[in-house]
């Protein structure tokens, strides 16, 4: 079982990972701890990551989570060919899309700078939300609607999107052979 926890800054793909993975025994990663000094001082100063920033980046998060039979990583994964680059890894892996609108997430990632020191601020959500590709029907994940369920709600639905998730792949995996 291989988990990538999607979407856009503030949408609580740490929090919500990191609790698949407890439910599930999974390990558990935040691909914002695979960057390098150089795309964390881009994204705190409020720069979008270009596609040669993300390569690198996105091969170390592929690596990680196809070395393990049992992981959960948070990752933006907002286009397809991220997905698909995840996915050469780890071909099994399904992904589930925590979704809201823009103004939602907003006005929490306004709260958490507040809070914290994340580099991701605000100011990366335009360019996240213009960046991002919904999940094509034939990719293997699921999307939960975060901006009217609290926490432990989220962390319900995804973890039943999951085990519907892991057994329609598994259930293909069995009839190709």
């Amino acid at each position: 079982m291989r988990v990538v926890v999607m979407g856009v800054t503030g949408c609580g793909k740490t929090s919500v990972g990191s609790a698949l993975a407890q439910a599930f025994g999974a390990q558990f990663a935040d691909a914002d701890d695979f960057h390098g000094p150089a795309n964390i001082a881009k994204m705190a100063a409020g720069e979008a990551l270009t596609d040669a920033d993300r390569w690198p980046w996105l091969e170390s998060v592929g690596q990680w989570l196809g070395g393990r039979e049992r992981a959960v990583v948070s990752c933006s994964a907002l286009r397809r060919v991220y997905r698909e680059a995840l996915l050469v890894h780890a071909p099994d892996a399904v992904f589930i899309h925590l979704a809201a609108p823009q103004q939602v997430l907003e006005q929490r990632v306004r709260a958490r700078s507040a809070a914290t020191d994340h580099f991701a601020g605000a100011n990366l959500l335009d360019s996240q939300y213009a960046t991002l590709e919904a999940l094509g029907e034939d990719e293997p994940g699921g999307t939960v609607d975060v901006s009217t369920l609290g926490l432990e709600g989220v962390i319900h639905e995804a973890q039943a999107e999951v085990r519907r998730l892991v057994q329609t792949e598994q259930s293909v995996r069995g009839q190709n052979g």
